[in-house]
């Protein structure tokens, strides 16, 4: 019998690989016989803690076949998942976004809490199910906590997510927050990146109202630095759009430093996008105070504003 799959979303982040990783050695422990796998190469961030931790990137599919058994992590929304995906057995979700696009013909064991990362919740399970942790393990779920929180500063932070970050980085032995701030910082070298590397980065695609929505995020350090390549990004989001049917192309840049967020918007309609954030695009573009969370400051907004 094949191996049963575990895997996050497309355009994987530290969370989707990290979540997958520890999920299918929590499995494993419990006597599946799992594989962590991913929907895409690892990021810069993702990859600066897998090498910090000594793990090995999960290998990359593009497609599952029918009747394949997967367990899904850090997403639910068919989407945003695997080729194939209608058509496979999900055994299992572990997962920290709203739940919508999803079925499935039998049922399954699914974990769904509002926290700041899928890994605060596989670190729950590890707890419940009494079974030990590695440190490498730790790492990587540390990491990915990290990183979705954006060492703590995100609207989706809780007190679970502080809680279990600070756990997972005592096993792992590292000092959280020089740890955390250096793992960051290797996820904003944006420079030697192609416009369109850069919208691939972490792009989900959402619909809205009846039009397709494709939003992209990108952290740095420097705003200026993203936005001296304006024209380019425009011109690779035209693209996208034309090449991938979506009718309107967000790109979220997202200060680090400051939990600031300049917006970037090629397509139509952009009134609902301008009603959702209260602004005024400008050259199509409009800065977002505060905004650093695109599953909770950007989307649920969208989504009203669209569906209106």
């Amino acid at each position: 019998m094949s191996k049963i799959l575990v895997f996050g979303h497309q355009n994987p982040d530290t969370d989707a690989i990290g979540a997958a990783i520890a999920f299918a050695h929590l499995q494993k422990e419990l006597g599946k016989d799992t594989e962590a796998v991913a929907l895409g190469t690892p990021n810069e961030e993702t990859q600066f803690a897998l090498s910090h931790f000594e793990l090995e990137a999960p290998r990359v599919i593009e497609h599952i076949e029918a009747g394949s058994e997967v367990m899904l992590v850090d997403h639910n929304e068919f989407q945003q998942s695997v080729e194939g995906i209608a058509e496979a057995a999900i055994l299992a979700v572990v997962d920290h976004h709203r739940i919508a696009n999803f079925e499935t013909a039998n049922p399954l064991y699914y974990r769904a809490e509002p926290v700041g990362c899928t890994s605060t919740i596989v670190l729950k399970l590890y707890r419940e199910a009494n079974v030990e942790i590695p440190a490498a393990i730790a790492g990587i779920m540390l990491s990915a906590i990290v990183s979705d929180t954006l060492l703590f500063k995100s609207p989706t932070c809780t007190d679970e997510d502080i809680a279990a970050a600070k756990e997972l980085a005592a096993i792992a032995n590292v000092d959280l927050d020089a740890y955390g701030l250096d793992m960051l910082k290797a996820g904003t070298n944006l420079t030697t990146k192609t416009a369109a590397e850069l919208l691939d980065l972490d792009a989900k695609s959402f619909p809205m109202g009846g039009k397709n929505i494709r939003i992209g995020q990108v952290n740095t350090v420097d705003l200026n630095e993203v936005f001296s390549r304006q024209e380019e990004l425009e011109t690779a989001m035209k693209a996208e759009n034309q090449a991938k049917g979506y009718d309107l192309y967000l790109l979220v840049v997202t200060d680090i430093l400051n939990s600031n967020s300049e917006l970037l918007v090629i397509g139509e309609p952009t009134a609902p996008v301008e009603a959702a954030f209260n602004v005024v695009l400008t050259a199509n573009r409009a800065f977002l105070p505060g905004v650093v969370s695109r599953k909770k400051q950007v989307v649920p907004q969208l989504t009203e504003s669209f569906n209106n």
